[in-house]
């Protein structure tokens, strides 16, 4: 369901992947008046999941980057004040069991039991209501930027710069300096501006997975335990400290992420702004061509984010130089705690 904004040329409907490929989203779910038009006549009350409207971005990153000399204001994509000119659109989660259970390799009433006994049984419709097939999560989902006409994204022939960015509010919004989230997120909308400006289209995608999706309490419990350690704060010990709090190193699931790409009709991403290979392996494996990689460049990184930075590289993040050793892994340190 999507509420198409008048005059914003958002439409995806002529150029999407194919709702088989969605199972994240509800594939009409920006356009409820089109689509649902019999059942609103009818007095039924249905709701948009996915909302579209315009708006200016403005970061301090943008407003320095033209103050250098990087970006120049053209009036189209970017303005005199640093403001970026944007369509974006918020989408909630919507599953379609049978299509998330096939994605994961399980039955569809596996997936309905495990569902029920991990949300302390709130959803008994989903074992009781075999007959319902869409379910709508309570969790958090992802809100799209887009620069330039995002009639392009699905235009192969136009250069699409793009990242897919997982939520960190402490980064993200208050520029806690002990990872790369914002620099590299605002390194992306950057690179989009610039894009858009040489007459590509722009994406950021921003999901709602906060530190790796097992919630900001358990991250500062990490970051704690990182710091506290025996030997200080070190990127050989990285992944272990998260294991050693919350079980495991990562709780996100990136099969579903590309959904919203093929929503938007994406099928060739000619710079994608990450150097997750989770993301990057996500992304091609859902039929999606990347070509070119971007790393965040070193002048980027928080002294404080090397730790995070080095221990992702020797994991399997991408980079284009030779990633570190178990040695150099052992010598990359944080501050302390009370640094």
């Amino acid at each position: 369901r999507i509420e198409r904004q008048r005059g914003s040329n958002f439409n995806v409907n002529a150029s999407r992947n194919g709702p088989a490929l969605e199972m994240n989203q509800h594939p009409w779910g920006a356009e409820i008046g089109t689509y649902f038009a019999d059942a609103l006549a009818a007095g039924y009350d249905i709701r948009p999941t996915i909302a579209v409207t315009k708006a200016h971005v403005i970061l301090p990153e943008i407003i320095e980057a033209i103050q250098k000399g990087r970006l120049k204001p053209d009036g189209k994509v970017l303005l005199p004040s640093g403001g970026a000119l944007v369509t974006k659109a918020a989408v909630e989660p919507v599953w379609h069991l049978p299509g998330v259970a096939e994605r994961f390799g399980c039955s569809e009433t596996e997936l309905r039991r495990v569902l029920f006994e991990e949300t302390g049984g709130m959803y008994p419709e989903l074992v009781t209501r075999p007959d319902l097939e869409v379910f709508l999560p309570p969790i958090g989902h992802l809100t799209l930027y887009i620069f330039g006409n995002p009639a392009d994204l699905a235009d192969t022939s136009v250069e699409l710069t793009a990242r897919v960015h997982d939520e960190c509010n402490g980064s993200d919004v208050f520029g806690s300096d002990i990872c790369t989230c914002r620099p590299y997120l605002t390194h992306a909308i950057e690179e989009c501006i610039q894009g858009a400006q040489r007459g590509g289209v722009g994406l950021c995608v921003y999901y709602r997975k906060e530190g790796r999706a097992l919630g900001e309490v358990t991250k500062f419990l990490v970051y704690n335990a990182r710091k506290r350690q025996e030997g200080g704060d070190t990127a050989d010990q990285y992944f272990a400290r998260t294991e050693c709090v919350a079980g495991v190193q990562d709780m996100r699931f990136q099969q579903l992420m590309p959904d919203v790409l093929h929503w938007l009709g994406v099928k060739k991403i000619h710079r994608l702004v990450s150097m997750s290979n989770m993301k990057y392996d996500a992304i091609t494996e859902a039929g999606i061509e990347v070509g070119e990689r971007v790393n965040i460049p070193d002048d980027l990184i928080p002294a404080d984010a090397r730790v995070e930075m080095d221990a992702k590289m020797a994991a399997g993040y991408f980079t284009p130089g030779e990633a570190p050793s178990a040695e150099q892994l052992k010598t990359t340190k944080g501050r302390g705690l009370g640094s």
